[in-house]
């Protein structure tokens, strides 16, 4: 009898669940194609106001960043409508309840997710750097790619994509090469000590300010100046300016054509640039040393 009667409640009960089932579907099904829609107007939505944002503003590290934002925003809402028009409010209910009770918790267990997240947010507000500048962080030095909701992307100048958490960005020391376009440059050249200094100074600086690409204004003025007395020959310092959001490419092909520019005017008006002079010693007993001069010309 107690068999009959268990058969029987499973029965009822597969019934009463089969008949739940047959009503919620057009509800689940109202509820798939609310989560589709929504999905593809959250796509929508959020390119139309990355458009919009665009003409505004050419931040497009910011642009990027709130478009993303935006279309998360708003398949949260829809997934949350959807499971109520489903009829699974207390599914919606529990997955709130559940995430402000596990915040603190996984506030602690995924502090540096959590930490890059909001330092990724502050970024895109405000940040020492934009696309494609030139930066350096640590000892990572590159181009800025993009900018994700935990890390930002530099590609190195030799061909490597990094990827540095966006907390790094916030606390560490960002060396900015390429903001306003501006870099200085600089190199050495040696000349005799029987040559004019003061000549040597006119004649480099005239070939370096004729450069192409080379910038010489008040505020970003080319010099040279003398920067110390070596064994053979007196160092002069040469200080100019480019313009350039190529560091590595625009900047080093200029400071090529500077120094070709520098070598052929100081070859052209007589001033030499010595190689360094070697000193021999002579030990013990020995008086002289044996040299062997030929003649190559014959």
């Amino acid at each position: 009898m107690n068999f009959e009667n268990s058969l029987l409640k499973l029965k009822n009960t597969i019934i009463e669940n089969w008949n739940s089932l047959i009503e919620m579907i057009p509800k689940i099904i109202v509820s798939i194609l609310i989560i589709t829609v929504g999905f593809l107007l959250s796509k929508f939505i959020a390119n139309a106001f990355k458009k919009t944002i665009s003409k505004r503003t050419h931040d497009e590290l910011m642009t990027n960043f709130l478009s993303r934002t935006l279309k998360l925003g708003i398949l949260a809402l829809v997934i949350m409508l959807a499971l109520k028009i489903a009829g699974l409010q207390s599914i919606a209910t529990g997955l709130l309840a559940a995430v402000g009770a596990s915040t603190v918790i996984i506030g602690f267990a995924f502090k540096d997710i959590g930490e890059n997240f909001i330092s990724g947010v502050i970024l895109s507000f405000k940040r020492p750097f934009d696309i494609n500048d030139t930066v350096k962080v640590d000892d990572i030095f590159g181009k800025v790619k993009g900018l994700e909701f935990r890390y930002t992307k530099l590609k190195t100048f030799d061909g490597r994509d990094v990827y540095i958490p966006n907390s790094d960005i916030i606390k560490k020391a960002v060396y900015n090469y390429t903001e306003d376009g501006y870099y200085r440059n600089d190199f050495m050249v040696g000349i005799d000590y029987d040559d004019s200094i003061d000549i040597a100074k006119k004649l480099i600086l005239k070939a370096v300010i004729g450069t192409l690409g080379v910038i010489d204004t008040e505020e970003h003025k080319c010099f040279v100046t003398v920067d110390n007395l070596g064994v053979s020959t007196v160092n002069l310092k040469v200080i100019f300016w480019t313009k350039t959001k190529e560091y590595k490419r625009g900047a080093l092909e200029t400071k090529s054509e500077v120094i070709k520019n520098v070598k052929n005017i100081i070859s052209k008006n007589g001033i030499s640039m010595p190689a360094d002079i070697k000193e021999l010693k002579l030990h013990n007993s020995q008086k002289s040393i044996p040299i062997t001069i030929e003649d190559t010309t014959k």
